[in-house]
């Protein structure tokens, strides 16, 4: 058993974890769905520009994916619940940030329409209710 040079031999057969050195249990694979519910909830704040999906369905499909990926990673042991709740947590800040947007914009919409249509109804256009005699 020789090896080429720039190769690590192979461990020797019934070798110990301790035996091996630099030889180690390969990692756990990271879940698929955690990595898609990170990578949503960032583009969710960029989606706006599609039309018809929006942010808003981008931040919906990254908290859906990350508790799908919490209750795989849970039963198969794999990487990435941090991405899965990360993931979870800025779909849910963006939904908050786009509810408290919506109010504002209402708000603002009620304020100027009382604030343009009250001055225009206390114009003088219409008559005093009561008569000058």
């Amino acid at each position: 058993m020789s090896s080429t040079p720039g190769q690590v031999p192979p461990p020797p057969p019934g070798a110990s974890p301790a035996q091996l050195g630099g030889y180690s249990a390969p990692a756990a694979p990271t879940n698929t769905l955690a990595v898609v519910s990170l990578v949503a909830s960032v583009g969710s704040f960029v989606a706006h520009v599609i039309p018809v999906i929006g942010g808003v369905t981008v931040a919906l499909i990254a908290i859906v994916t990350g508790f799908m990926a919490r209750g795989q990673i849970k039963q198969s042991g794999e990487q990435g619940m941090w991405m899965a709740n990360l993931g979870i947590v800025i779909g849910f800040v963006h939904l908050a940030l786009v509810f408290v947007g919506i109010v504002i914009l209402l708000i603002l919409v009620f304020v100027l329409g009382v604030a343009l249509f009250g001055l225009a109804a206390n114009s003088g256009a219409t008559p005093s209710p009561h008569p000058t005699g």
